[in-house]
């Protein structure tokens, strides 16, 4: 899909700095929202600059495969590890001319501008040169013509391909490429066909909104009044599975960013909220006061909390490689590995097993994951299953998660894919299960 860039300087140099910096940040471990809140050069920037540079990065990172593809035709031998730093300028001058339509000078100057700022790059300037020069004259067919497998790592397309087959696995390759829309859950979800024309808003099934084209969410009308937070339709499902939750005791586990302790505390549970991160606590605090909601906040590792009195329901959603989140991430499948995903599903065992120790009998457990991955979803709810033998599967019913029988797996559970809604932009990839405990 064709994308526009967001207007920019004359010379959109500081722009291309920052994300180049990004870049070089990312390859050094970091992810996107870690590099944007690291990099000097990208906080330096303000207006149609910042967003230029951020929709550059995100362009490079969302086809990535793709224009290292397209850039492999045009250079000879592999670069050297120390010129690492020439690959990124290459792969930002790439999608510019590619993706975003930059103007060809505009793209070349600039990439051999950047590859002359720094002593280990500035002996490929030549090379840049001529390889932004005939990527621009190759034009954006270059990349449209590749197949949708070219952008995922091979570790995840196999993945994948077992898990959902061959057919699915190139939807959710597809929608990966493509800008995500943004999501509202409102707060009185019966006034969802009032907000929905005030906000010239689709109203989707189960009552979220779905908008496009937002750079500012906090100038949307309604956001200064609380009758909204943004939350992807797909992470508003699992928080359902907990049915009447009205003056029920909820711990929302693993709570940050905070849409499902929203949720809860709209539908009148007594919520506690409990994350091991107090700054993002702090958002989840923020938006309950923003909505005038209220929910008990708790600062704490759940591994080690201890918790005064037990739960009648638990929300827990697990700290995962978030694979079903990469329309909005797209720097995840180039930071994560197989190896973060067997270290991730160990993690996740333990919360549910410590979880299971306060809920009170007959209590209700959703775990849920916003993970594609089978580890960390569907194998995760059977071996919690086969551990905990005083643990029961409640299967997940289409009414219960507005009518989508398409996202009930042949075992009952909650299994949203990106390719879902399609033709609406898509959905997160989520994996919801919901287990009872013995009385």
């Amino acid at each position: 899909m064709e994308q526009t860039a967001p207007a920019e300087r004359a010379d959109g140099l500081e722009a291309r700095r920052a994300a180049l910096d990004l870049l070089t940040r990312m390859a050094g471990g970091a992810s996107l929202d870690e590099a944007m809140g690291a990099s000097r050069a990208f906080g330096d920037l303000e207006g149609s600059d910042r967003g230029f540079a951020r929709a550059l990065a995100t362009a490079v990172l969302r086809r990535r495969g793709g224009l290292d593809h397209v850039l492999g035709a045009y250079i000879d031998r592999p670069l050297p590890k120390r010129a690492a730093r020439v690959m990124d300028v290459l792969r930002l001058a790439a999608a510019q001319t590619l993706i975003l339509r930059t103007p060809d000078h505009a793209a070349v100057s600039t990439a051999v501008t950047l590859a002359g700022e720094r002593r280990e790059t500035a002996g490929y300037a030549k090379l840049v040169n001529a390889v932004a020069r005939k990527i621009a004259k190759a034009g954006p067919e270059a990349l449209e013509k590749l197949p949708a497998r070219t952008d995922t790592p091979a570790w995840l397309w196999r993945a994948w391909e077992r898990a959902y087959g061959p057919q699915a696995v190139r939807k959710i390759a597809e929608a990966h490429r493509t800008e995500p829309p943004l999501d509202l859950t409102l707060k009185d979800p019966a006034e969802a066909e009032r907000w929905a024309g005030r906000l010239g808003a689709e109203l989707l099934p189960g009552g979220s909104l779905r908008l496009t084209g937002v750079h500012d969410v906090r100038a949307l009308e309604g956001y200064g009044e609380g009758a909204w937070w943004v939350q992807d339709v797909a992470a508003s499902l699992p928080a359902k599975l907990l049915g009447d939750v009205m003056g029920k005791r909820v711990f929302d586990l693993c709570a940050a960013p905070g849409g499902k302790t929203l949720q809860l505390a709209a539908a009148g549970a007594n919520v506690v909220a409990v994350d091991i991160s107090p700054p993002r606590l702090e958002r989840v605090s923020e938006n309950l006061a923003r909505t005038g909601l209220s929910a008990a906040i708790v600062a704490e590792d759940m591994l080690k909390w201890r918790p005064n009195e037990k739960a009648d329901a638990i929300l827990l959603d697990a700290p995962c490689s978030a694979t079903g989140t990469i329309r909005r991430h797209p720097d995840i499948p180039w930071t994560k590995t197989e190896t973060d995903i067997a270290a991730l599903a160990s993690l996740q065992a333990r919360m549910i097993a410590h979880a299971l120790d306060f809920l009170k009998p007959g209590g209700v457990l959703v775990y849920c994951v916003c993970s594609l991955q089978a580890e960390e979803a569907e194998k995760q709810a059977e071996a919690a299953l086969a551990r905990h033998q005083n643990l029961s599967r409640k299967p997940v019913e289409p009414e219960e998660i507005d009518g989508r029988a398409d996202a009930v797996s042949r075992k009952g559970d909650l299994r949203t894919l990106p390719s879902m809604l399609g033709a609406q932009g898509g959905m997160d990839g989520f994996f919801a299960a919901r287990f009872v405990l013995a009385g």
